[in-house]
């Protein structure tokens, strides 16, 4: 496997240095804006939506309503809190593993959404109500209806975790490996690719070999 152009994302250079440096700041500083976010966020709800009348937003499009959630990401699971209390600890063991190796800055921006949205939850789960991981996850934004009977109420961890999941898999579908480099870089290139058709004859052009042999001709001919 080779790695990409210059100018193409996730450069790997020598000694893998640079690349690394930025994927890694990139990583813990998205990690840390969406953790924080989530944090304020959940604080504001608690402090100004707390028995009180949902507010609708945007002609009812969205919601605000304090809710708190048992279970995981979109109230999945609300009686195995524990469980997935543990799994949040080894997905933010995975990704800290993963760093070790991160090359790539889109990959760094998808795991550091994915850390983020993850700490925000498992913080609530751990320090909140009722009890260490057992805890209540602050949820409040609800959409087309104000009490979650359309789409599940969330928070702004969830929706970080959705984010850098669905740009994992854009990732992973074109190719961009974490280390760097993209798959098919270093292989043939595809039909009608730029290597192709520069390597190509153009249309209306006499190949290099027939033209030699057709100059070999004219002149036997003119010394016959």
């Amino acid at each position: 496997m080779t790695a990409a152009g210059p100018d193409g994302p996730g450069t790997a250079e020598p000694g893998g240095g640079g690349p690394g440096r930025r994927a890694i700041v990139v990583l813990a500083g998205t990690a840390g804006l969406a953790f924080a976010a989530d944090l304020s966020t959940k604080h504001l709800a608690l402090a100004t939506l707390d028995d009180r009348d949902p507010v609708r937003l945007l002609g009812g499009t969205v919601y605000l309503t304090l809710t708190r959630n048992s279970g995981a990401a979109f109230s999945l699971g609300a009686d195995h809190t524990w469980v997935f209390s543990l799994i949040t600890i080894a997905v933010v063991g995975w990704i800290g593993w993963m760093a070790l190796r991160l090359r790539s800055v889109p990959w760094g921006l998808s795991l550091g959404l994915v850390l983020g949205g993850a700490f925000g939850n498992l913080a609530d789960r751990i320090f909140r109500a009722p009890g260490h991981f057992v805890g209540h996850v602050v949820d409040m934004v609800s959409l087309f209806d104000p009490y979650g009977r359309v789409w599940p109420v969330f928070n702004l961890a969830d929706s970080a975790l959705v984010c850098g999941v669905a740009l994992a898999v854009f990732l992973e579908l074109t190719g961009r490996q974490r280390d760097g480099t993209r798959l098919g870089a270093g292989g043939p290139a595809p039909a009608g690719s730029p290597e192709e058709t520069t390597d190509a004859p153009q249309r209306g052009e006499t190949p290099p070999t027939e033209g030699r042999r057709e100059s070999t001709d004219v002149e036997l001919g003119e010394r016959a």
